[in-house]
This record gives C-alpha cells, structure tokens and sequence, in this order.
C-alpha cells in the first residue's frame, strides 16, 4: 500500500527543482532498478507489485497493486517497479583518459542515449555544461537503460573546466579534419554541441583540435548529437 505522502513526493520529482530539493529522481523499469541496486547509489525506497517481488526475493520492497503503479508511474505502460534514488553529489573527477563533454545538450532522449553509448565504449566520464538537460530528468534516466549507474556526470561551468585541461581538446565543427585521418592520444577530451547551435562560440575558443564526420549526401547537413557521438567514439575506440 502506498500512501498519499508518497504519492506527492514522486509525482513532485518529476520535476527538476523538486529532484534538488529532495536529493532524490526516480527510477522505472526492471532493467534499470536492478541495475541499481547492484551500483554504488543509495536506494530510498522500492516500490513493486507481487510478482515483482516475488521474483526478487533479496530485495527490500514495498508491494503496491498495478492500480498503484501506473497511479505513481510516469511511462504510459508502467512497468512492476518504480524505484527512488539518491542523487550523488556532483564532483570533479580525474582528466585521464576519453572525457566527453557536452555543451548545453537539451533534448532528455539525446543525453540517455549518449550516456548508453558511452557505457558501450568503456567512456565514463562525462562533462555537461550546466545548462545541459539534468541527467535525472526521468526520460533521461529511462533512456539509459542503467548505463546512468556506471557512467559518472558531473555539471559545471565548461569555460571555467576547459581552462584547466592540460590534453587535447577535440570539437566537432565543420571546418574540422576527417576524423578518419585524426590520430589521438590517450588523454582526449571530446566536445559535443547543441542539437541546434552546434559547439558554442565561448567553448570553441577551448579547442585545441578540430574534427569532423565526412557526409556522403548533399541533402543533409549534420546528423542527430548522439548518432554523431556514437560515430565519433567508435572511431575513436578502433583508431
């Protein structure tokens, strides 16, 4: 049984100020709830229906009906668990290695699906500015599809970050090399701009290295953010 208390406090992290108030987002889906449990985030509160449990015997659960589920879900086929978490405080982790960086990525879809792919490739470490869409954002999150638990995301002012990296700086950008005939380094940091703007001017005075995908088509003239991205780390990753 689910109370009415609850009830408000999941219907309020849907929306972004309500997730930094409490601390706390919401996690949907079999896949993504069992993948957090097995991460290092703390779990609030589990709520699933009888068969859920019943096949997770070892998982501290609050049965509710189906009725209740799809009352507190926030997909239009609501799945037998929803799940609150802890939200991670935000912080600065080591430069080695692939670091992506995204600058005001806006579309939730985008980022979830960046994320996975980063998750694909070994990646984990992303840079977001801060106006990048919040990672805890619930069609962020289901986008994931618990990729969200092994990938670290840290928010922050990109120029004030960019200025203290030491390696090379890569940016997709339009007069930028083929990436096919781009070597790189073990310490690269990748940038991606927005959907809509591309990289902005402030970031692109940060770029050390400019890079490109070759189009085969006159007809079109980028491609989707994270379509791109996956194209560029694969690269990366088999160069």
């Amino acid at each position: 049984m689910i109370n009415k208390n609850q009830i408000k406090l999941i219907k309020s992290l849907s929306l972004r100020k309500n997730r930094m108030k409490h601390k706390l987002f919401l996690v949907e889906g079999d896949k993504n709830v069992l993948e957090l449990i097995k991460s290092d985030f703390d779990v609030h509160t589990i709520f699933a229906n009888s068969n859920w449990s019943k096949l997770n015997p070892t998982v501290n659960v609050s049965v509710v009906s189906n009725k209740e589920l799809i009352r507190i879900s926030n997909q239009k086929n609501p799945n037998n668990v929803l799940a609150i978490a802890r939200i991670k405080e935000s912080k600065i982790f080591n430069q080695s290695g692939l670091v992506l960086v995204l600058d005001d990525i806006s579309d939730p879809g985008n980022l979830g699906t960046i994320i996975r792919t980063c998750d694909w490739f070994g990646v984990t470490s992303i840079v977001c500015s801060n106006n990048t869409v919040d990672v805890y954002n619930p069609k962020v999150v289901q986008s994931t599809m618990g990729s969200l638990f092994r990938v670290k995301v840290m928010y922050t002012d990109l120029a004030k970050y960019l200025k203290k990296v030491k390696s090379d700086i890569y940016g997709t950008l339009f007069d930028g090399k083929n990436i096919k005939k781009v070597a790189f380094n073990d310490d690269v940091h990748i940038v991606m701009g927005n959907e809509s703007n591309g990289i902005s001017k402030e970031i692109s005075n940060f770029i050390t290295k400019k890079i490109k995908i070759n189009s085969n088509s006159t007809n079109t003239d980028s491609l989707n953010v994270a379509v791109a991205t996956s194209i560029i780390l694969y690269e990366i990753k088999n160069s």
